[in-house]
């Protein structure tokens, strides 16, 4: 009814289910939809192997980067309330930033630096032109002085999402910001933006403007203690074999409340909840 082919869309289990069968993956879940119908929905393996449990249709992912799209939605609304502009600059709301210097040569232990010359501006946060980076890309010096500063599959201990972005304003930037891009921690710097210009915590303008208004209630920062069997464990590519390994203790972060809460990820969601938000985006 709406031009799909189930015969093709079997075609996308059956591909999938190769990453089982070779050991990449120990489960995965399915959600295809066309004209506001979902055409296609399948899972299969297992969300925890060591207890033996299926991937179900209600099964809780930890969603990671899939974050970044439910920031720049929320920032978008207050941008369109008139509470900052898309050229304004990052330091106007995270002081911090002004002064934040730029690699130019050396090492990690010795490392050039110079001052800043193109102003860090909010959209670039979005398009990741900011000179910002992730600890764990190893592609630059500046890398490990972020991992060093412990920003590599997390945030530096105690801090909150004011505390890391202070943080991240002392460590060097890779670029003039809008110069190059590179993947980052831009949408984690958005987020407290909008906690500054919204006057309260990312997880509260997050639930009460967009989650809680898009039916989306399994979508959270971590995941409540009745849940937790329905959250699938964390598995992760084995560096030489790419077999799928158990992350622990980092599997276990989901299950209590962040001390960071990042723009950039950190939220766990169920094929259902997220469904809605993609499907919110296609609707206009």
């Amino acid at each position: 009814s709406v031009g799909m082919s189930t015969e093709r869309l079997a075609r996308l289990d059956r591909h999938f289910q190769r990453y089982i069968d070779d050991g990449r993956l120990t489960g995965w879940q399915l959600s295809v939809a066309r004209h506001g119908k979902v055409v296609h929905h399948s899972v299969a393996g297992q969300r925890d192997v060591a207890a033996d449990l299926p991937v179900e249709a209600d099964t809780i992912w930890r969603i990671f980067s899939m974050t970044k799209p439910v920031t720049a939605v929320l920032a978008l609304q207050l941008w369109e309330e008139g509470l900052f502009e898309l050229n304004d600059p990052v330091h106007r709301y995270i002081p911090a930033f002004r002064d934040t210097k730029v690699w130019r040569a050396g090492s990690v232990n010795a490392p050039v630096l110079e001052p800043i010359t193109e102003t860090m501006r909010l959209w670039q946060l979005f398009a990741h032109t900011s000179g910002l980076t992730y600890g764990f890309m190893y592609n630059h010096p500046v890398d490990e002085l972020y991992r060093r500063a412990g920003f590599e599959w997390g945030s530096p201990a105690g801090c909150d999402l004011e505390g890391v972005c202070d943080v991240l304003a002392a460590l060097p930037l890779l670029f003039q910001p809008g110069s190059e891009w590179s993947y980052s921690m831009g949408l984690d710097v958005l987020g407290r933006v909008l906690e500054v210009v919204g006057g309260q915590p990312l997880d509260e303008l997050m639930r009460t403007r967009l989650l809680e208004p898009l039916g989306m209630h399994e979508t959270t920062w971590h995941v409540p203690e009745a849940n937790h069997s329905r959250l699938a464990t964390l598995y992760g590519a084995h560096p030489t074999t790419r077999q799928a390994v158990l992350l622990e203790p980092m599997g276990q972060l989901a299950k209590q409340p962040p001390a960071f809460l990042g723009g950039g990820g950190g939220l766990q969601s169920t094929a259902y909840d997220y469904h809605r938000f993609t499907q919110m985006l296609v609707n206009g």
